[in-house]
Formats: structure tokens, sequence, C-alpha cells
């Protein structure tokens, strides 16, 4: 496997230690210490996958991440500290594809990076790839991954908002549990109590329905297992999108 990594990262130590790795298995590598240095690097390369760690000092990483996936798709794996839960929740809201915590293991890392890599080629190369949807109004191109309103606007979707979206517009009617979307939105981790998925949803909702309130693509209902002591054992999301069109 190979493709094009930029590093960023505002410590030399680690700027040198992943260029190291990832040249050493085949990578061409661009490394970066600040934003400015980022836009830089994108501007003079074909950038295939970006790691990006969240505190740069003078520069926030949330922000850069926001800024990247406003003008493209290139997927984002994060580096951050181990206590910083909730800018890892953020991130991957924001559209990063991956994250990982500091101190790692560089051989985990470059699975990520490859697991990362096989899903964004399997979906260039996926027959759905040149498809268009339409539903409400809206037009889903997948292999431009836009999203259009019926007057000509585009709207912004996060990586793990489009991954949804496409697979519900490519099964209509089906219903998704919980387990479903975990395995949709592969390759971060999750809990089964995890309110992610739920936010997710209710955010996806919001830009796509008319009324979020009186929901008619995406249905939300929720089925509980048997009650034991007046307490419910487990509570199921489950999830169906409504008829769309192939264009």
């Amino acid at each position: 496997m190979s493709g094009h990594i930029l590093i960023v990262d505002d410590d030399p130590k680690v700027r040198t230690l992943l260029r190291r790795c990832f040249e050493g298995e085949g990578f061409t590598v661009s490394d970066a210490k600040d934003g400015a240095e980022l836009r830089a690097s994108l501007a003079r390369n074909q950038v295939t996958l970006i790691t990006l760690d969240l505190n740069l000092g003078k520069d926030n990483g949330l922000d850069l991440a926001r800024e990247i996936r406003k003008d493209n798709n290139i997927p984002i794996i994060m580096l951050t500290g181990k206590g910083d839960a909730i800018d890892r929740v953020v991130g991957l809201e924001l559209g990063a594809d991956d994250y990982l915590a500091k101190p790692f293991e560089l051989r985990e890392l470059l699975a990520r990076v490859r697991a990362v890599l096989r899903r964004t080629a399997a979906a260039e190369a996926s027959p759905f790839a040149g498809q268009r949807y339409a539903f409400e109004g809206w037009l889903f191109d997948v292999g431009r991954r836009s999203l259009t309103s019926a007057s000509g606007e585009g709207l912004e979707l996060t990586t793990r908002e489009f991954n949804l979206l496409e697979s519900f517009v490519k099964r209509p009617h089906r219903v998704w549990s919980r387990d479903d979307i975990m395995d949709v939105l592969k390759g971060h981790d999750w809990s089964p109590l995890d309110r992610s998925i739920d936010n997710l949803i209710a955010r996806l909702r919001k830009k796509v329905e008319r009324d979020p309130e009186r929901p008619q693509l995406i249905k939300t209902y929720f089925q509980t297992d048997q009650y034991v002591g007046g307490c419910a054992l487990r509570a199921h999301l489950l999830v169906s999108w409504a008829v769309i069109a192939v264009v």
C-alpha cells in the first residue's frame, strides 16, 4: 500500500519518528508543525491521509480539522492526549476518520492508517460511486460526496454523516439497529451505551428533514427487551429510511 501522508505535529521528535515509520512502509511523507505549514503542504502535494495532533500550541487541531473538511475529504486520523475524551468525540463529529490516544504503538497507528486507506479506496471503487440519489428535494452524489438542495446550495456533511446517509439511501425501508449502525461506522471505538450514535442521527435529521420534529425520512423508534424487576434489560435503537429515487 502506498500514498502520501502528511504529519501535523508541533513536536519535532514525533514528526521524525512518524516520518521514519511511514517511509519505512513505503509511504511518501510530508510534515508540518502548524496550520500555516499544513496549508502550504496541502497546496503543494497530493495528500492521501493526514495525521493531526490536536494540541499544536498556537493552533487548535479541531479548528484545523474543521478547515480541512470544508475544502476536501482527505482522510484524517487525530492523535490526542490520553485524557482528551471530549476532544476525541468532537473531532469525530467534525469529520475525522479515526483517532488514537497518545502514547500509542507505531504498529497500531500503521494498522489504522492502512484500514482508513482501504476504506477510502473501497468507497472510491464502489459500483455506487457514480450514482446519485434524489429525496425530498435533495440530490445526494456519492462520487462527489456532495449533498445539494433544490436551490443548488451545497450542504456540508462530516465523514460520519456522509457514511451513514450513504448507507441509508442505498437501502431504503431497511430497519437499522444500533449494532448495524456501529458496523457501518466501523473504525471507531463504540460502546453499546454510547450516545454519539443518537446524536449523529439527530444531527443528520436536522440537516435533511423539512421538519426534524416530525421526520419523514429518518424515523426512529425504540424497542425494549423484557423487564426484570421493573428494569429493562436492554434498549434497542431502531432506524428506518424512507424511499428515494436513483437518478
